[in-house]
Formats: C-alpha cells, sequence, structure tokens
C-alpha cells in the first residue's frame, strides 16, 4: 500500500495490520536535529501566543507512548508545556459527556500539550470493553469528535495525531520484558492481558476509528513503531515542522521603543518614545 511521508494510505480500505512497522531511518541523527528545532520554534510558538498544539498519541499496550512524550519533553520550555493521561472513565467522568473530561486539559494559545491517549478512548476502549446499557451511539461519537476537532481548529489550536503502529511480535516483546525488568513491572496491569487477547478486536475498531476520524484540518498520521528511534525521530519530525509553520519568528517588535527603552536603561536622552 503506497504511503504518505507519514503513512496514510492513499486508498483503499485502511488495515493497520497491513502497514509498515518498521522503517529505515537515521534516527539518532534525526531526531536531535528535529528536538533542537523544537526548542526553538516552541519558545517563538509561546512568545506569540496565537496558536496552540495539541498532540494526541495513540497506540496499544507497550508501543511507547509515555518514553515519546517523555523525549518530546527534553526539547520543551516547561511554562509551555504539558501531558496528560487517559484512562477508562471514572468518578465524576462517567456521569458528564464523553469529551468534558478532555475540555480542561486542553492548550492555552503558546502551549503543546502531549495526550497519552486521549477523547479516542471514547470509541475505542470503551467500545472494546463497554460499561454502560444501552451502549452509546458510536456513530454520533465519530460526528462528536470531528466536530470538537473542527471548533479547535477554527479557534487556533492544530492537532497532530498520531497511530504508533506495532506488530504483533514486538508487542508480544516489550510487555514480556515489563515483567522481565524489575523496573518497568510497575507499569503492568492484568488488564494489559485482556488487551493483549483482545487486539484482533481492537485494531478492527482502530480502523473504522482511523478511517472515520481523518480529515483535512486534522489528519492521523500512522508511524511505524518497532523501531523506537526512528518512531521517535518521525513523530519529532511531525512537531517540529508544525511549530515551524505556527511560528515562524519572534513576534515583530517596535523598534523605537526598543531605542527608547535601551536610552532610559543606559541613563541616555532620548527623543523618541513608544
Amino acid at each position: 500500500m503506497d504511503l504518505d511521508p507519514y503513512g496514510w494510505p492513499h486508498a483503499g480500505a485502511l488495515d493497520v495490520r497491513q502497514l509498515p512497522f518498521q522503517v529505515a531511518a537515521n534516527g539518532v541523527a534525526a531526531l536531535d536535529d528535529s528536538l533542537d528545532r523544537i526548542h526553538e520554534h516552541q519558545r517563538r510558538l509561546y512568545a506569540g501566543r496565537r496558536y496552540a498544539v495539541l498532540l494526541v498519541v495513540q497506540g496499544l499496550d507497550a508501543a511507547g507512548k509515555d518514553s515519546l512524550i517523555r523525549t518530546l519533553a527534553r526539547a520543551m520550555d516547561p511554562a509551555a508545556f504539558r501531558a496528560h493521561s487517559f484512562a477508562r472513565p471514572l468518578g465524576d467522568e462517567v456521569h458528564h459527556d464523553f469529551l468534558w473530561r478532555v475540555w480542561r486539559h486542553l492548550p492555552e494559545r503558546g502551549e503543546v500539550v502531549a495526550f497519552n491517549r486521549s477523547h479516542y478512548e471514547a470509541v475505542l476502549a470503551e467500545r472494546l470493553w463497554p460499561t454502560s446499557e444501552p451502549p452509546p451511539d458510536w456513530r454520533g461519537r465519530y460526528r462528536a469528535i470531528n466536530e470538537f476537532e473542527g471548533h479547535l481548529h477554527r479557534e487556533g489550536t492544530r492537532l497532530i495525531k498520531v497511530w504508533l503502529n506495532t506488530s504483533e511480535d514486538e508487542q508480544r516483546r516489550r510487555l514480556l520484558k515489563r515483567l522481565d525488568k524489575p523496573r518497568k513491572r510497575w507499569k503492568f496491569d492484568p488488564s494489559d492481558i485482556e488487551n493483549w487477547r483482545g487486539r484482533d478486536r481492537y485494531l478492527a475498531l482502530v480502523n473504522e476509528t482511523l478511517t472515520a476520524t481523518h480529515t483535512d484540518h486534522a489528519p492521523w498520521h500512522l508511524i511505524p513503531n518497532d523501531d523506537k528511534p526512528a518512531a521517535r525521530a518521525r513523530v519529532a519530525g511531525l512537531v517540529a515542522d508544525s511549530l515551524a509553520a505556527l511560528a515562524p519568528e519572534y513576534p515583530r517588535e517596535n523598534i523605537g521603543c526598543i531605542e527608547h527603552y535601551k536610552a532610559l536603561l543606559r541613563g541616555d536622552s532620548h527623543d523618541g518614545g513608544c
């Protein structure tokens, strides 16, 4: 299946199991370059306060969502970067509409926010493991998500949505690693086994969800994920490109004002002003 630079098929029914899980890439060098670009352009985004960026990271258990976001965070000014993880709805979340818990964590203008899982849990995990009767209108939720993301785009928030495409063998290896290594066992939950056994059902929902919510203003980017450095480099490149397009320069200064304030600080007389 032909792919665009970030992995969306040009035609045909989407089946993530038939898409690449690994690509050749100079991951370390490309990643370092992209992190440098993120560092500079995120500061320009923050200075301009015109746009916001929401990075949505979706993937199977053990796909490396946490470590990807930690890698990107290395390049971010923490004053303008936040990350939030979504699990199954709990407490007050259960008694509100499915987007209620998302609104509170959206970025303000100038910020970058990363979602580890997201509002898409409402049409993926919640559909695979339903907790309410009667079940929600899943097609209605797709429409609501597209309208929600369209509203965010119109109001200045740019979405970067990535699916980390991990093969069955690689996911098994990473889940076993969680059990084998003491420093990783805290991340293991018995539900990981439930989800592993439901992998094919879950991926069928992924195919449907990504197709229904792939739009011009909020496209999905399908990232081959068996090679972690290469996957991180591709996502970092996406983020860097988006930030560079949104904030190519710092806000323009009034040179007359700058000279006026410099003269005041030096104790010089200066006829200019603001």
